[in-house]
């Protein structure tokens, strides 16, 4: 063999130690731990999935996530993996019962109709996730946030308003309408994400809001991403919005950008952090 063929295998092999390097490294940096976690609201039997990083011992800050009006779905179970790649100890919110999922906007709207009506009926939903966090020896639950998507977005935000113990609540492409604000219940910071080309929330709910918000000096941050349609964090969007002729679709960059944002949120409303929430 020459001289130059013995070069270029060596930086072959070399190549391929660092990328299998680089992949158990990776591999070991995290943990997934996953969990289908059962719990009652009333008489409704709520099936939620969990997640969070069992290669840290200690405690860490809870994030709950509330599905679209599809249902506790493999999208939301996708978000809640994130947070825990994040360091959080996530918790993807069964708001429906039994882990239904709608197949079409039909039952969507079924599914939904109560919670749109009743946001104080969507709040004992909530509350109930939040007691079922209190099983877990990783859950600080001294910083709970939530986040929501679409109808996801609607229940966080009206369950901050309704006052629930959250540390802050971000809503992705959510309704912006349900309960009045009101201070003396009001506790949590809120970051709102909004598609600029978003056709099913009304100017008036966005202006409605912002005042309601600013009249009592809340902590908000209101986002809007340029050309970005409702759902526009969902990869799936865009199929699915041809599928039932609906005005969505997937935007790459305002999914990067929105998430980004989340994070820098999370990261200042947690003030203990109790979790490697810096990755």
């Amino acid at each position: 063999m020459n001289k130059k063929y013995l070069q270029k295998i060596f930086l072959i092999c070399v190549t391929l130690f660092y990328f299998a390097s680089y992949a158990y490294s990776k591999e070991m940096a995290t943990n997934i731990k996953e969990e289908i976690v059962t719990y009652k609201c009333g008489d409704v039997t709520l099936k939620g999935f969990v997640a969070y990083d069992a290669n840290f011992q200690g405690k860490r800050p809870v994030v709950l996530v509330v599905h679209e009006w599809w249902g506790l779905n493999d999208y939301a179970k996708m978000r809640a993996r994130k947070l825990a790649e994040l360091g959080y100890f996530a918790m993807a919110v069964d708001m429906f019962g039994d882990g239904k999922i709608a197949s079409n906007p039909k039952e969507a709207q079924e599914f939904t109709t109560l919670f749109y009506k009743d946001p104080a009926q969507a709040k004992t939903r909530m509350d109930a996730a939040m007691k079922k966090v209190k099983d877990f020896p990783q859950a600080d639950q001294d910083n709970v946030a939530a986040i929501g998507y679409c109808f996801g977005g609607f229940i966080v935000l009206n369950d901050a308003k309704l006052g629930a113990g959250l540390k802050g609540v971000v809503s992705f492409h959510g309704g912006l309408g349900g309960v009045p604000v009101d201070k003396k219940l009001l506790k949590a910071a809120i970051l709102i994400c909004h598609g600029g080309s978003d056709k099913f929330v009304p100017q008036q709910d966005i202006d409605a809001l912002k005042h309601n918000l600013d009249s009592i000096g809340a902590n908000y941050s209101f986002k809007v991403y340029a050309n970005a349609t409702h759902a526009f964090t969902n990869p799936d969007a865009t199929k699915v919005g041809k599928q039932f002729n609906m005005p969505i679709e997937y935007n790459a960059e305002a999914d990067h950008d929105s998430w980004n944002d989340m994070k820098l949120f999370l990261t200042r409303i947690f003030v203990k952090k109790t979790g490697p929430v810096s990755r």
